[in-house]
């Protein structure tokens, strides 16, 4: 019941439900993120029977050696197909069957022969037969029997249990006996796990059922919210779409600024360095000029300092003393050195730089970096003029977007999803309401079931116990040197127990085996017809069959859940699919009935919000990076003749020294000489104009040569600078015309090209919004997993696992038990003899003739 119900609830549900489920999330290039809460479920979707489950699959490798064949799917389809009528097909199921029909018939031969093979036993032993006679015959060939009994035991040991190696010393009967018994106890050992396990797992069916019933609830009430979550997050784009729209100065205005910006501002740049440098020039200019006027007059007066000394010097070698033979050579000497003390260099020729300064002042009047200015802010002004030409396209493209969102907002309310799932949620109660007024009844059923078990465990618990008992006392009093009719208490207790056992055995053993052929025949089937083939997905292709169920319909689900029974939906691949955890609407193909892509469809939604960009009307044609002035200035500057300007001839004359020689060496030696001259007016003169020469130095030379450093330097920068001025002026009015051209030309295409590329992104989060929720919708929301998980619980955990599993473990433990009772039922009742006590025994007389026995009572 639990098993049909479910399957049921699993049609409903798929039938009802367009799409709910988990969680799922995307990510857009543009960092716009969707995330649904996730839903847990509580029951697990495997099963483990813990350590027991290897008793479980040793029933199961019995099974199928007994039941061998292929799962029968033609045979089948056959007897759904008519109805389950087994007539026509009886001879196919009887071959199929036969293992477990083979079996049943053993076990019933058991069942009808126990009883009579007992009742016979019975009262032959009455009447002092079959050993019911307490007389111990003595014959010659006794040991070869005993030896016989214990090798038929050991072999009866092998089959039992691979494990158990153990000789019979001396041939008794009694050693073999406790491997029977150990046989008999491992199988009541399996009946009573199992049938504790049975109980215990019948009990934990409220918590299974329960849990799923709270999943089921849980994907129900969960859907709702989901899809309007879902629905709701269109909102998220839209806030996105509005930034990015409030923002258009700056993702559409500076894209275009951008594109156009490595054109324009290094042109700009270049003329912005070329007006710092015409300023820079002038500057120049005007510093070597004046430069060189102070060094024009401060060579003027250094000659006039030299010639001075000169006219002084020329006047004091006139003295009679030069005269004298002594001093004429040093009076020669200074004569002759007299000619260096003049100006080495001629700046006074160096013309002026007036003009070039007067050409660079006339080309300052117009203020060419005010005119950068300008083209920099023309250029960048293009945002803001974005903005402004582009409001109204703005304000229609949030007025469309909000018509999107309203319309989006009636989907949950024209899909209905919460209507049909409020509407479901009563046969989910009316299912929970059936469990719990069932599972009482089948937990009461239960309790009589267990202790019906428990009765036929302890049954052979019971005979086994008589068994051990037969054989403690039996062993521990066996006398070998008393005779059968002396034989002590405890040893005739033994045997006693032993026939006590067998009494029972035949009293109750074909009862244990009318349980054990009903639960074989029930749960061999159930395991091989119903929990091997559902495991294997094979039970669900046999439901797949065209035409099976329905005469009608190809495919039956298709038919129940889409009303279209051609269209190949399998319950095979439902199950598949949510067993893998997919939505509703991809496992039952919803899209055939209800396809959200074309009520979702890009092109629907988006045509509007393309219309508005593709209307849109920007209008950049009047950037002027450098008016006409400024390029006359650029030109005027270029024709200021400041690179035409004689550097060489000014640098050829900076760099010499201002004086032929050396002045302070020249006064050393002038000084040096005059030592050599006598006391006297001549050598005081010489001394005087030594020192005067010291002082042109340090006072005139010295600033002089510095001055003459630093205009060396000037006149270097100012070559540098101007420097392939011309050049320069007319690369940089080159690029100027280029950057302007291209601004002419291309701005439109530059435009239209950023346009776009800002109308796919805002497009493109709603492109990526309704994929999205398509993709939720059609592969995660509705995710059926829990009703997956609870065709497994009614079917893998409950029917296979808590009770098929159990009762085949039941039956196998008891009829290992059963069965193995008869070898020990027989080798009791051979070893009692040699246990109780007799009445009479055979005594052998040494007088007589061999071969004489006589009777002693």
């Amino acid at each position: 019941m639990t098993l049909t119900l479910t399957f049921l609830l699993l049609l409903g549900l798929c039938w009802n439900t367009i799409s709910e489920g988990p969680p799922s999330s995307s990510r857009s290039p543009a960092g716009l993120e969707f995330e649904l809460p996730s839903t847990n479920y509580e029951t697990k979707d495997s099963y483990t029977p813990g350590p027991i489950g290897v008793l479980f699959q040793m029933v199961h490798v019995f099974l199928h050696v007994v039941q061998p064949n292929a799962f029968p799917e033609d045979i089948l389809r056959k007897i759904i197909q008519k109805k389950f009528d087994l007539s026509a097909d009886y001879e196919k199921v009887v071959h199929y069957e036969i293992g477990i029909i083979i079996c049943a018939a053993l076990g019933l031969l058991f069942v009808i022969l126990m009883p009579v093979v007992g009742l016979c036993f019975g009262v032959c032993r009455c009447c002092n037969k079959c050993g019911g006679e307490m007389h111990q015959r003595q014959k010659r060939n006794g040991a070869s029997l005993r030896k016989c009994y214990a090798g038929s035991l050991l072999v009866t040991c092998v089959f039992i249990s691979a494990t158990l190696r153990l000789a019979c010393p001396h041939g008794h009967t009694a050693n073999a006996l406790p491997l029977l018994c150990f046989s008999c106890s491992v199988g009541v050992i399996y009946g009573f796990v199992a049938n504790d396990h049975l109980r215990t797992h019948i009990g934990k069916t409220w918590k299974l059922a329960d849990s799923n019933i709270r999943d089921l609830r849980t994907l129900v009430n969960e859907t709702p919210s989901q899809i309007s979550y879902v629905l709701g997050q269109y909102s998220t784009a839209k806030e996105k779409a509005f930034s990015d729209l409030d923002n258009i100065k700056s993702l559409l205005g500076g894209g275009i600024h951008e594109q156009l910006r490595p054109k324009v501002i290094p042109v700009l740049d270049d003329i912005k360095a070329m007006a710092a440098a015409i300023k820079e020039t002038k500057e120049a200019l005007l510093n070597v000029n004046k430069i060189l006027g102070e060094l024009k007059k401060s060579t003027a007066r250094l000659s006039t300092s030299l010639h001075d000394v000169k006219t002084n010097l020329e006047q004091s070698l006139n003295d009679p003393m030069c005269s004298a033979q002594s001093e004429m050579a040093t009076c020669n000497d200074v004569r002759m050195t007299l000619s260096q003390l003049d100006n080495n260099t001629n700046l006074g020729q160096l013309p002026s730089l007036d003009k070039q300064i007067d050409n660079i002042t006339n080309v300052l009047q117009t203020d060419l970096s005010s005119l950068v200015q300008e083209g920099y802010k023309s250029f960048n002004d293009i945002p803001e003029r974005v903005q402004n030409q582009t409001a109204d396209m703005v304000s229609g493209i949030k007025s469309t977007l909000n018509s999107i969102g309203s319309h989006i907002e009636n989907v949950n309310k024209q899909i209905s999803i919460q209507e049909k799932l409020t509407g479901f949620l009563d046969p989910i109660n009316h299912i929970e309401t059936s469990i719990h007024r069932g599972l009482p009844m089948l937990e009461e059923y239960n309790s009589y079931r267990w202790l019906g078990g428990l009765v036929a465990c302890s049954l052979l618990t019971l005979i086994v116990t008589f068994y051990y008992l037969g054989l403690l006392c039996g062993v521990c009093g066996y006398d070998r040197n008393a005779t059968p009719t002396r034989r002590g208490c405890i040893s005739n207790t033994g045997g006693v127990f032993l026939m006590v056992g067998v009494g029972i055995s035949f009293l109750f053993c074909w009862i244990l085996m009318i349980i054990v052929v009903l639960s074989f025949v029930i749960g061999g089937n159930v395991e091989k017809l119903v929990c091997e083939p559902y495991q294997s997905k094979r039970l669900f292709q046999i439901l797949d069959t065209p035409y099976l169920i329905n005469e009608k319909w190809k495919y039956y689900l298709s038919g129940m859940v889409l009303n279209k029974p051609n269209i190949n939906l399998t319950f095979e691949q439902v199950y598949s699919d949510c067993k893998d955890n997919k939505g509703i609407y991809t496992a039952l193909k919803l899209e055939n009935i209800y396809n959200i892509s074309e009520y979702l469809n890009n092109q629907e939604f988006t045509k509007n919000i393309s219309g508005n960009f593709d209307d849109m009307k920007v209008n950049i044609d009047n950037i002027v990076l450098l008016d006409v002035a400024g390029k006359k200035n650029l030109q005027d500057f270029s024709s200021s003749g400041v690179d035409r300007i004689d550097y060489g001839a000014y640098l050829a004359e900076t760099a010499k020294t201002p004086t032929k020689v050396n002045l302070l060496t020249f006064a050393d030696g002038l000084e040096e000489k005059a030592n050599k001259l006598p006391q006297g007016s001549l050598k005081r003169s010489l001394a005087s104009n030594a020192q005067k020469i010291r002082m042109i130095y340090h006072g005139q030379v010295t600033p002089l040569e510095s001055s003459m450093t630093t205009l060396h330097q000037s006149i270097q920068d100012l070559q540098h600078k101007s420097s392939g001025l011309g050049v320069k002026v007319h690369n940089v009015i080159s690029s100027l015309d280029s950057a302007q051209n291209f601004i002419a030309n291309s701005i439109s295409s530059v435009i239209v090209q950023e346009s776009k590329k800002y109308g796919k992104m805002i497009i493109g989060y709603f492109e990526h919004y309704l994929q999205w929720v398509k993709i939720s919708i059609v592969e995660e929301i509705a995710a059926c997993k829990p009703v997956a998980t609870a065709l497994d619980s009614a079917v893998n955990v409950f029917l296979c696992g808590y009770i098929i599993d159990p009762m085949n473990l039941f039956w196998f433990g008891i009829g290992k038990a059963t069965i193995f009772l008869l070898p020990a039922l027989i080798f009791a009742v051979k070893l009692a003899k040699y246990y109780r006590r007799m009445d009479s025994e055979d005594v052998y007389d040494d007088s007589s003739a061999p071969g004489t026995w006589h009777l002693n009572l």
